[in-house]
């Protein structure tokens, strides 16, 4: 399989169907020093240039304290490679390290949210790129449905809060085996973040979760992506979607007719 073109198709695919990207767009891609958002810059980098389009791509990465190690090499790859990066450094989140050492997840990516809308104001774009993978939505999809009891993943595009960026995953059909053999075959140094690595986390367990069934089941990720795109509301217990009168009988008795004829 050539990983080049399989990537590039699927974040093409992506960026079609949802119509992530549009004419004289500025992108700015997150980079987090991962296989992911490096798989990511790269592949619109040369989607950019087969583009029947024209847009233009920067990157960006925002220090919060939680690299396990430098990631000024990543910035010279990229800059080696003739991208126009920009590093920033939130004061605000390393002071919450301090302030807040057991911050929870929410707390830091509201935190990040912020630091990136400063960025991508600095940076004149009206895009912001993030290299959420396949196996993100899915494990998205699955905690929402299991622990918070709602039917919802990680949406590919949506907008910030007063419409002044445009927010696209272009991987969404792009999963980490993938991404992890395209950034080995960049040559791209993979800085990991102290996040990634934590266990008896949810995300964790349904990582885990996911590996195993995959053993028996190899295009599990595949097919609860096709779900996410095919949702029949009529077949789920929401009556916001129900018509619960279209297929009654006319000749059956109403349900509190039949509950007071019931023998006590």
């Amino acid at each position: 399989m050539d990983i080049e073109k399989t990537i590039l198709r699927k974040v093409g695919e992506a960026v079609g169907r949802f119509r992530m990207i549009r004419e004289g767009d500025r992108v700015a891609v997150g980079v987090s020093g991962g296989k992911d958002s490096l798989t990511l810059l790269e592949a619109l980098l040369r989607l950019q240039k087969r583009a029947p389009i024209h847009f233009t791509v920067c990157a960006f990465t925002i220090e919060q304290g939680k690299f396990l190690a430098p990631i000024h090499p990543v910035g010279e790859f990229l800059k080696a490679r003739g991208v126009d990066w920009t590093y920033v450094q939130d004061n605000p989140s390393l002071n919450l390290l301090v302030d807040q050492p057991d911050h929870g997840c929410d707390v830091c990516s509201r935190f990040r949210r912020r630091a990136v809308y400063e960025v991508a104001r600095g940076l004149s774009a009206n895009v912001v790129a993030f290299g959420h993978t396949a196996d993100d939505f899915c494990e998205a999809f699955l905690r929402n449905a299991m622990f918070t009891g709602r039917i919802s993943a990680l949406p590919p595009v949506a907008w910030s809060r007063k419409r002044e960026f445009r927010l696209i995953r272009p991987l969404v059909y792009v999963n980490e085996n993938l991404t992890r053999e395209f950034a080995a075959s960049l040559g791209a140094p993979v800085v990991p973040c102290g996040c990634s690595q934590k266990t008896g986390t949810v995300r964790r367990s349904l990582r885990d979760m996911l590996a195993e069934l995959e053993k028996e089941h190899p295009f599990l990720k595949e097919t609860l992506l096709s779900a996410l795109g095919n949702v029949q509301p009529s077949r789920l217990l929401d009556t916001r979607f129900l018509d619960l009168d279209a297929n009654a009988d006319e000749t059956e008795a109403p349900i509190s007719a039949l509950v007071a004829l019931q023998p006590l």
